[in-house]
């Protein structure tokens, strides 16, 4: 990070809109991917595959996701597992139901439905916003717990309500190894975290930040709140449906309604204010944040020698999560995003004072 961008100059539109438009930033985030690739799936074991790297990656699809309606276009949402769960049993049914679909369809089909579900639970934010959107927002969460647990069709009339998710096929490669299903999930977190990008940079980014800014004033000026909310419910949940089905299929493999409870849908908004609202880094750094700190809590105990039960840890983890959203919505709101950009900037003044 201790370098300068003097001498870079860009003479044209698309160099200046590039994503990336310092030289070094380019390098440092393809290096990062090219060992994402090709270095991390033959060196990690199957422990880190299976219980850090592969959820981080379906969090970090959920985060994105969420972060684009709360982050970006203000709007409060308590649903996101109820979303990722329509995603879940949506993509489990088309694909017991049509098995010669590629698995990337039925996701983009599980996402379809979520999206159809977020633009429904969505039209209540045309009239209401705030504390009341969020519990209108939760109602879906109640809903749709109901309606996986007491219609059997969605569950394929399993009598547990527990389904298992198909053989993870993509072109005739079978995904449902450690490796092989880690680069399926960061193949589609690259191509979404990279259209979620193109998305806030374009014109609809900035219909919804026009939105979240101050509505009464993007109304004058032309921009609609019923496009501008409900497009930002549709993409949001398409994501987070698609996360949903990622976190069925491939972390999970078999699951229940309890799968995707209220707390899950907590834990994403977690992510999206520890990591950084309106960021798509934070939504990196929050979903790294959130699966690696249990993980901490869990081995920091026995590194030291105190002997702690798994309830005494479990409950240090809650008033931990708790402190730290306290702590980041009084010192810095905008989250580990504006600490890494501050840092950052530190590092590029560096050994010059600020």
């Amino acid at each position: 990070m201790i370098y300068r961008e003097a001498g870079q100059f860009r003479t044209s539109y698309a160099a200046d809109q590039a994503l990336f438009p310092i030289r070094q930033d380019r390098l440092v985030v393809w290096a990062i991917v090219l060992v994402a690739f090709l270095v991390v799936p033959f060196v990690a074991s199957e422990y880190m595959l299976r219980a850090i790297l592969i959820p981080f990656l379906i969090l970090a699809i959920g985060a994105i996701g969420l972060n684009l309606l709360v982050g970006y276009c203000g709007q409060i949402s308590l649903g996101s597992a109820a979303f990722m769960a329509v995603g879940a049993y949506a993509s489990f049914n088309i694909a017991l139901h049509f098995p010669w679909l590629n698995l990337i369809v039925v996701f983009v089909l599980g996402g379809l439905c979520a999206a159809a579900a977020g633009l429904l639970f969505g039209l209540p934010s045309l009239r209401i916003k705030g504390y009341y959107l969020a519990v209108a927002t939760l109602a879906a969460q109640f809903f749709f717990d109901w309606m996986f647990i007491r219609i059997p069709w969605f569950t394929g009339y399993a009598p547990s309500g527990s389904v298992s998710a198909p053989t993870l096929q993509l072109f005739g490669l079978r995904l449902d190894h450690p490796a092989g299903s880690y680069l399926f999930c960061l193949a589609l977190l690259c191509v979404i975290a990279l259209a979620a990008k193109n998305i806030v940079r374009g014109r609809i980014g900035r219909m919804w930040m026009a939105i979240r800014d101050m509505d009464i004033a993007a109304e004058i000026i032309g921009i609609s709140p019923l496009r501008a909310k409900l497009s930002a419910f549709a993409v949001s949940s398409f994501v987070i449906g698609v996360s949903g089905a990622l976190w069925a299929f491939v972390h999970l493999g078999s699951w229940e309604p309890l799968a995707f409870s209220i707390d899950r849908s907590f834990e994403l908004l977690f992510m999206v204010v520890i990591g950084g609202l309106g960021s798509i880094a934070g939504a990196f750094l929050g979903a790294a944040f959130i699966t690696m700190l249990p993980i901490f809590l869990n081995q920091l105990p026995n590194a030291l020698g105190i002997p702690l039960s798994t309830a005494m840890i479990s409950h240090l983890e809650q008033m931990i999560f708790g402190a730290l959203i306290v702590f980041f919505l009084i010192v810095e709101p905008r989250g580990l995003a504006r600490l890494w950009a501050i840092l950052r900037e530190k590092l590029r003044l560096w050994p010059f004072p600020h």
